[in-house]
């Protein structure tokens, strides 16, 4: 990831705090900073503003997922530099030095921004996707936990459409995919097995088309109409085999990989049917994506829950006066 001089060099003079709103640090407290980054970085005298842009060069340098992502040791290095533990100029939110890091990363297409915890995040401006992948294993906290239950019960009572349109859209769009194009219910005959389309670009500019086959509740091998994976299959079989039309590129291509996703449960025993139903080159196309993976990556990427999901508003939590 290369960036500009300029732009490494006005970020090498916040980190040694040459500029207003950030800590000046001398020798000592540039390598602590660094030390606190987990990067082995030792500031021997050199001219600090220089030496601090050449380290960041080293950092951008460093392997990265994808070109909508950061290496790890640069976000950790934004989050150091926008600590809201360090106070400056009575700056206590540290939004005047939130302020003059934007105005550098935007340049290159990045922002920086607080999340609900208070702490730094880096997002790439184009695609809106957060530099650094969110773990949907670690432990939440009790707010995520809340908001977690919350999209629970969504699951539970919303439609078909209402799972694709609130919730699936928007956590691909933050995940990285685009061109995302949604079929509806409205034009089944057009469908051809796939609720939605999209693509994903592969850091090496190659272009990756993905359908998602939605469900809004549990997918096992019964009978039941809705929820029986030969149903399921049928669609994915018209889904793999069936050409889209990219108006990007101006011509058709084949979808390459499918995703079913239901909003509740998928059995161990739908997988395993549907496995030994494709054969060998079309079941490594197939990824399944049930409730508690649309419940984990949604929370972790910090996406806003649907209008559904939030509770209702108590009337006495109106501004209007008692009228008494």
């Amino acid at each position: 990831m290369k960036w500009k001089p300029r732009n490494l060099r006005e970020l090498g003079q916040m980190v040694v705090g040459d500029v207003p709103h950030f800590h000046r640090r001398s020798s000592k407290y540039i390598t602590e900073f660094f030390e606190d980054c987990d990067l082995e970085f030792v500031h021997r005298g050199e001219t600090r503003p220089t030496w601090a842009a050449e380290r960041i060069e080293e950092i951008l340098a460093m392997p990265h997922a994808s070109a909508t992502a950061m290496p790890d040791a640069f976000v950790r290095m934004i989050q150091r530099l926008l600590d809201r533990g360090e106070v400056v100029d009575d700056d206590a939110e540290r939004s005047l030095a939130l302020t003059a890091l934007n105005i550098t990363l935007a340049r290159e297409g990045w922002e920086a921004f607080y999340d609900d915890h208070g702490l730094a995040q880096i997002k790439h401006i184009a695609t809106n996707t957060i530099a650094q992948m969110a773990n949907p294993h670690r432990p939440f906290t009790p707010s995520e936990l809340e908001r977690r239950d919350q999209l629970l019960a969504f699951l539970g009572r919303c439609s078909e459409d209402d799972l694709i349109e609130d919730v699936l859209l928007p956590l691909f769009r933050q995940l990285g995919f685009h061109r995302i194009t949604a079929a509806g219910h409205k034009d089944k005959a057009l469908e051809y097995g796939k609720d939605v389309w999209m693509k994903y670009t592969l850091p090496t500019l190659h272009v990756l088309y993905f359908g998602i086959q939605a469900k809004k509740g549990k997918l096992d091998s019964s009978g039941v109409s809705t929820s029986n994976v030969a149903e399921i299959h049928n669609q994915i079989t018209m889904m793999l085999g069936h050409e889209i039309f990219d108006p990007e590129l101006s011509r058709r291509v084949l979808v390459d990989h499918a995703f079913i996703v239901a909003g509740g449960e998928i059995t161990k025993q739908a997988r395993n049917w549907i496995g030994n139903k494709l054969d060998a080159s079309k079941r490594s196309q197939v990824m399944f994506m049930d409730r508690d993976d649309i419940l984990n990556l949604f929370i972790v990427n910090n996406l806003p829950l649907p209008k559904g999901a939030l509770p209702a508003a108590s009337p006495w939590d109106l501004d209007d006066d008692v009228p008494f």
